[in-house]
C-alpha cells in the first residue's frame, strides 16, 4: 500500500465531502470503497469524519449546516497544497479569482482558504502543518484524478497556471481536445472541452476514485441508493463512470488497464 508522507506543492492533497446526511454518507462510502469512518467532535451535535483505508487517511466528510443547505448542494471538494495560504490567497485575487473564506488556521493541522476561480469553480488551498492530507494512494478507493468542468478552459488555464505553476495543455496519450494538468511534470487532472459539459450544471471540480471494476462498483453504488449519471464506458486504456451518492454529491470512478 503506497503511503504518502508529504504532498508536493501544487498537488491535490485532501478531498472532502459536504453532505446533508453524514450517517448515510458514512454507510454508503464505507460499503462502496471499504472506507472505515472515524468521527471527531466539532461541537454540539457536530463531528468531522475522516475516512480510513487500511488505517490511512483517504478522505473526509462533514454535514452542511441548516443555513448552508439552502445555498450549497452536497458535493465533493478538493484541496491543493500550497507553501503559504496567505500568499496564495493574495495571488488568487491578482489573477481574477475570489477568496470566499480568507485564510484561517484549522487548529494545529494546517491553514486553509476557500477559493472560487474566475470561471466559477470552487476549491480549497491547504498549507499543511501537523496534517499533510491524504496518506494513501494507488489503492482501490483512493482519489486518483480530477476534472475541471468549466465553460471557459482558456481562462481557467491562465488562472491555474498563474496560481499553482501548473502546466496545462494537450498531451499525446490523451484526446487532442482534452487539456491535461501537470504539476511538476506529473499528470494530476484535466479540463475537458467545454462543448461536452452540461451548461445547466455550475462549473465544478469532479473527483475520480480508483476502483478495480467500474461496472461492479457502479452497480453496487446504485444498489446502495446512489445514482448513475453516466454509465460505465471505456476510454483508451481506462473505464469510467459518473455517479452520485444518495444525497446527490457527484463523483466519478476509474479503472485503469496496463
Amino acid at each position: 500500500m503506497p503511503k504518502i508522507e508529504k504532498h508536493p506543492t501544487g498537488g491535490f492533497c485532501w478531498i472532502e465531502l459536504a453532505t446533508t446526511d453524514q450517517n448515510n454518507a458514512k454507510s454508503f462510502y464505507s460499503s462502496l470503497f471499504g472506507w472505515v469512518p472515524a468521527d471527531f467532535p466539532l461541537g454540539p451535535n457536530e463531528y468531522y469524519t475522516r475516512f480510513k483505508l487500511n488505517g490511512e487517511d483517504a478522505a473526509a466528510g462533514f454535514a452542511l449546516r441548516p443555513e448552508e443547505r439552502a445555498k450549497v448542494p452536497p458535493h465533493w471538494n478538493p484541496y491543493v497544497a500550497v507553501e503559504s495560504a496567505d500568499e496564495s490567497a493574495t495571488r488568487v485575487i491578482e489573477l481574477g479569482g475570489e477568496v470566499i473564506e480568507a485564510p484561517f488556521d484549522v487548529a494545529t493541522f494546517g491553514r486553509m482558504a476557500v477559493i472560487q476561480d474566475p470561471t466559477g469553480a470552487f476549491f480549497n488551498i491547504w498549507q499543511p502543518k501537523d496534517h499533510p492530507g491524504t496518506t494513501v494512494t494507488h489503492e482501490s478507493g483512493t482519489f486518483c484524478w480530477g476534472d475541471l468542468s468549466t465553460p471557459d478552459p482558456a481562462r481557467a488555464k491562465q488562472f491555474y497556471e498563474g496560481l499553482f505553476r501548473w502546466n496545462i495543455g494537450p498531451v499525446e496519450s490523451f484526446p487532442p481536445d482534452y487539456l491535461v494538468i501537470q504539476n511538476g511534470g506529473q499528470p494530476i487532472a484535466g479540463i475537458p472541452p467545454a462543448v461536452y459539459r452540461n451548461a445547466a450544471v455550475p462549473p465544478h471540480w469532479m473527483l475520480f476514485f480508483l476502483v478495480g471494476d467500474v461496472d461492479a462498483a457502479a452497480a453496487k453504488a446504485k444498489h446502495l441508493g446512489g445514482k448513475e449519471h453516466m454509465a460505465p464506458m471505456s476510454m483508451g486504456s481506462a473505464r469510467l463512470a459518473v455517479l452520485a451518492d444518495p444525497q446527490g454529491a457527484a463523483f466519478s470512478i476509474l479503472q485503469t488497464f496496463s
